[in-house]
């Protein structure tokens, strides 16, 4: 079936756009805010070749079609009206939902969009790690570097990235966002924190800014974000139309800057740091056992949209210890879910499916799983209870290694 009419069925089976307040989509699935689930037609919706697989929670329908899912979506759109959201990744809708559920909608909508660039840049410093330890070439090179820089880059001015995708989750100006990162990044506070020469700034005489170094940190701007996008809107509510274009940008920057740097930044490398230390904790107490836990709910949360949970958690590790055991653990994961799926490709007869299965393993070994979980694994449960175990004990083997 060609994408327009993917598109066409996908609307009919969900209740047409009458059914839906807001359709957007991540990196495989279409997600729509529903009005009344007993429209949605299930049936119609198992029979689409291309659909992998669907969920529904919270008013939600999810459904999975792949990587080609931007495709689908501007067939979609169309169809849908009033109802597609301007953020086609994270768009959501102002309905109260339970607290977990928005909580995991946000961290999805916040690094979905930014995780080709960190996946594709940690790629390249594992491909750079591998041909050193090979002796390929040598890590002082100017090829070492110069790879090194585009590999880095990504990690280091990571806030950057953060501000503006949470400026679209949050709904505020993306480009004042980006000014706060900046000015957390700025080489005087970096420069500061490594020399640890001053614990802080006093900012008009009286108000403590402490030094830390925010480069690679995610929690700090997130929350920095948030609280600007409160900021923003109040101050553009209260000023005269005609001082809003100059005035709520300039005020906006000023307080939000002024409250990161005092309040929420230095809460934010607290927390952080919480966060890692509670991690490092469980594997000192026992690696094989966290490694186990770990590796045994991954596929899990995958379906359920947890797994983006550990993305902020593996990041700040980068950032306060300069390696993290997580992701290569995430890693682990996904290999037991391509390996427990690409064994179903040999069991298959049908020629179709064998090809459906093929290609969900594919994305699977790139680092995307959701084809292979609710198109293959979801369908076969002997196989996902044995990608689950060879997950389990992969990452505990690796835990070992820690």
């Amino acid at each position: 079936m060609a994408y327009a009419d993917v598109a066409r069925a996908i609307a009919a089976a969900v209740g047409g756009p009458d059914n839906v307040t807001n359709v957007w989509h991540c990196m495989t699935r279409l997600r729509f805010r529903i009005v009344d689930e007993s429209r949605i037609d299930y049936d119609a919706l198992k029979k689409i070749p291309q659909v992998m697989g669907t969920k529904f929670g919270s008013g939600q329908l999810q459904v999975v079609v792949g990587t080609e899912v931007d495709s689908y979506f501007q067939e979609l759109a169309p169809l849908m009206g009033d109802a597609v959201s301007e953020d086609a990744e994270s768009g959501e809708d102002e309905e109260k939902k339970p607290v977990i559920d928005t909580l995991m909608d946000t961290v999805s909508g916040i690094f979905g969009p930014i995780v080709p660039a960190i996946a594709g840049a940690g790629m390249i410093k594992g491909l750079m790690a591998g041909l050193v330890a090979v002796g390929a070439i040598s890590n002082a090179s100017d090829t070492y570097i110069v790879l090194d820089m585009i590999a880095s880059g990504v990690f280091t001015f990571l806030p950057f990235f953060i501000a503006y995708s949470a400026a679209r989750i949050f709904k505020t100006n993306g480009f004042v966002a980006v000014a706060i990162a900046a000015a957390m990044q700025y080489p005087t506070m970096t420069a500061a924190a490594a020399a640890k020469e001053i614990s802080q700034y006093l900012l008009f005489g009286f108000i403590p800014v402490p030094v830390f170094s925010y480069a690679g940190n995610v929690i700090p701007i997130i929350l920095a974000v948030w609280a600007l996008s409160y900021i923003y809107r109040w101050i553009d509510k209260v000023l005269p139309k005609a001082m809003r274009t100059v005035f709520t940008p300039t005020l906006s920057l000023f307080a939000g800057g002024i409250l990161a740097f005092a309040v929420i930044g230095p809460i934010g490398i607290y927390l952080g740091n919480a966060l890692g230390f509670a991690i490092q904790w469980m594997f000192a107490v026992s690696p094989i056992v966290a490694g186990l836990i770990f590796g045994a709910i991954r596929p899990i949360a995958v379906f359920t949209g947890l797994h983006h949970a550990m993305t902020p958690i593996a990041l700040q590790n980068f950032a306060t210890q300069g390696w993290d055991q997580l992701m290569p653990m995430m890693f682990m994961a996904n290999m037991a879910m391509m390996g427990a799926t690409l064994a179903m490709y040999f069991k298959v007869e049908d020629a179709e499916e064998r090809s459906n299965i093929g290609a969900a393993a594919v994305s699977a070994l790139l680092g995307i799983t959701e084809p292979a979980l609710f198109g293959v694994l979801a369908k076969y449960r002997k196989a996902f209870i044995a990608a689950t175990i060879g997950s389990a004990v992969a990452s505990a083997f690796f835990a070992t290694l820690c």
